[in-house]
Protein backbone atom coordinates (compact mmCIF):
# COMPACT_ATOMS: atom_id res chain seq x y z
CA UNK A 1 0.00 0.00 0.00
CA UNK A 2 1.11 3.22 -0.69
CA UNK A 3 0.42 6.40 1.58
CA UNK A 4 1.84 9.70 1.90
CA UNK A 5 4.66 10.81 4.20
CA UNK A 6 4.75 14.39 5.01
CA UNK A 7 7.95 16.28 5.64
CA UNK A 8 7.92 19.26 8.07
CA UNK A 9 10.63 21.80 9.03
CA UNK A 10 9.99 22.51 12.82
CA UNK A 11 10.39 25.74 14.60
CA UNK A 12 12.93 24.33 16.49
CA UNK A 13 14.85 23.36 13.26
CA UNK A 14 13.98 19.80 13.38
CA UNK A 15 12.29 17.90 10.85
CA UNK A 16 9.38 15.31 11.15
CA UNK A 17 8.14 13.14 8.86
CA UNK A 18 4.53 11.49 10.07
CA UNK A 19 1.83 9.84 7.95
CA UNK A 20 -1.63 11.46 8.53
CA UNK A 21 -3.68 8.78 5.97
CA UNK A 22 -3.35 5.52 7.90
CA UNK A 23 -4.41 4.95 11.23
CA UNK A 24 -1.05 3.89 12.60
CA UNK A 25 1.52 6.40 13.89
CA UNK A 26 4.74 6.18 12.05
CA UNK A 27 6.74 9.34 12.46
CA UNK A 28 10.25 10.04 12.41
CA UNK A 29 12.71 13.15 13.11
CA UNK A 30 16.13 14.49 13.23
CA UNK A 31 18.40 17.64 12.27
CA UNK A 32 18.16 16.91 8.86
CA UNK A 33 15.51 15.04 6.77
CA UNK A 34 18.13 12.35 5.86
CA UNK A 35 18.12 11.65 9.42
CA UNK A 36 14.57 11.97 9.86
CA UNK A 37 13.99 9.81 6.84
CA UNK A 38 16.56 7.25 8.54
CA UNK A 39 14.31 7.34 11.94
CA UNK A 40 11.08 7.49 9.85
CA UNK A 41 12.36 3.95 8.14
CA UNK A 42 13.58 2.43 11.30
CA UNK A 43 9.80 3.16 13.03
CA UNK A 44 8.43 1.27 10.50
CA UNK A 45 10.42 -1.89 10.84
CA UNK A 46 9.73 -1.56 14.11
CA UNK A 47 6.10 -1.47 14.29
CA UNK A 48 6.47 -4.58 11.83
CA UNK A 49 9.05 -6.35 14.18
CA UNK A 50 6.57 -5.96 16.75
CA UNK A 51 3.60 -7.65 14.80
CA UNK A 52 6.00 -10.19 13.52
CA UNK A 53 7.54 -10.87 17.38
CA UNK A 54 4.37 -11.16 18.87
CA UNK A 55 2.75 -13.31 16.02
CA UNK A 56 -0.07 -10.88 15.61
CA UNK A 57 -1.13 -10.65 12.26
CA UNK A 58 -0.14 -7.17 10.39
CA UNK A 59 -2.83 -5.15 9.67
CA UNK A 60 -3.73 -4.44 6.27
CA UNK A 61 -2.56 -0.64 5.75
CA UNK A 62 0.91 -1.73 6.98
CA UNK A 63 1.56 -4.74 4.64
CA UNK A 64 4.37 -4.01 1.52
CA UNK A 65 3.69 -0.38 2.96
CA UNK A 66 5.75 2.18 0.58
CA UNK A 67 5.95 6.21 1.40
CA UNK A 68 5.11 9.21 -1.54
CA UNK A 69 6.71 12.01 0.42
CA UNK A 70 5.94 14.87 0.64
CA UNK A 71 7.86 18.25 1.82
CA UNK A 72 7.27 21.79 2.63
CA UNK A 73 9.78 24.19 1.21
CA UNK A 74 12.37 24.24 4.02
CA UNK A 75 12.28 20.31 4.26
CA UNK A 76 12.61 20.14 0.34
CA UNK A 77 15.82 22.53 0.24
CA UNK A 78 17.09 20.59 2.83
CA UNK A 79 17.03 17.54 1.64
CA UNK A 80 17.81 18.75 -2.24
CA UNK A 81 20.83 21.32 -0.89
CA UNK A 82 22.59 20.57 -4.42
CA UNK A 83 19.88 22.94 -5.72
CA UNK A 84 21.00 26.14 -6.13
CA UNK A 85 18.25 28.25 -4.42
CA UNK A 86 19.25 31.82 -6.21
CA UNK A 87 19.46 29.90 -9.71
CA UNK A 88 16.11 27.80 -9.29
CA UNK A 89 14.37 31.03 -8.23
CA UNK A 90 14.67 32.80 -11.70
CA UNK A 91 13.78 28.98 -13.09
CA UNK A 92 10.38 29.67 -11.32
CA UNK A 93 10.03 33.41 -12.08
CA UNK A 94 10.20 33.72 -8.05
CA UNK A 95 12.14 37.01 -6.60
CA UNK A 96 15.51 34.99 -5.59
CA UNK A 97 15.39 37.06 -1.83
CA UNK A 98 11.56 35.61 -1.55
CA UNK A 99 12.74 32.19 -2.28
CA UNK A 100 16.08 32.11 0.15
CA UNK A 101 12.84 33.14 2.65
CA UNK A 102 10.91 29.83 1.08
CA UNK A 103 14.34 27.69 2.10
CA UNK A 104 14.51 28.93 5.87
CA UNK A 105 10.54 28.42 6.65
CA UNK A 106 9.09 31.36 5.75
CA UNK A 107 5.10 31.18 4.91
CA UNK A 108 4.44 30.48 1.29
CA UNK A 109 1.18 30.68 -0.48
CA UNK A 110 -0.39 27.82 -2.55
CA UNK A 111 0.11 29.84 -5.98
CA UNK A 112 3.49 30.10 -5.14
CA UNK A 113 3.93 26.57 -4.00
CA UNK A 114 2.38 25.56 -7.65
CA UNK A 115 4.84 27.81 -9.77
CA UNK A 116 7.78 26.43 -7.38
CA UNK A 117 6.01 22.73 -7.91
CA UNK A 118 5.70 23.05 -12.15
CA UNK A 119 9.53 24.78 -12.31
CA UNK A 120 10.66 21.34 -10.28
CA UNK A 121 8.88 19.10 -12.55
CA UNK A 122 10.23 20.55 -15.64
CA UNK A 123 13.35 20.53 -14.59
CA UNK A 124 13.05 16.70 -13.58
CA UNK A 125 11.66 16.39 -17.18
CA UNK A 126 14.76 18.23 -19.00
CA UNK A 127 16.82 16.15 -16.60
CA UNK A 128 15.10 12.70 -17.56
CA UNK A 129 16.06 13.59 -21.53
CA UNK A 130 19.75 14.10 -20.81
CA UNK A 131 21.39 11.45 -23.20
CA UNK A 132 25.30 12.04 -22.32
CA UNK A 133 28.10 10.86 -24.93
CA UNK A 134 31.38 9.65 -24.63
Amino acid sequence: MKTTALIEKGKDGTYSIFTPNIDHVIIGSGDTVEKAKKDFENSVKEILAFYTEEDKKIPTELKNITFEYQYDMASFFNYFDWINVSKFAKKAYINASLMRQYKLGQYISETQVKKIEHALNKLGREISEIKLTV
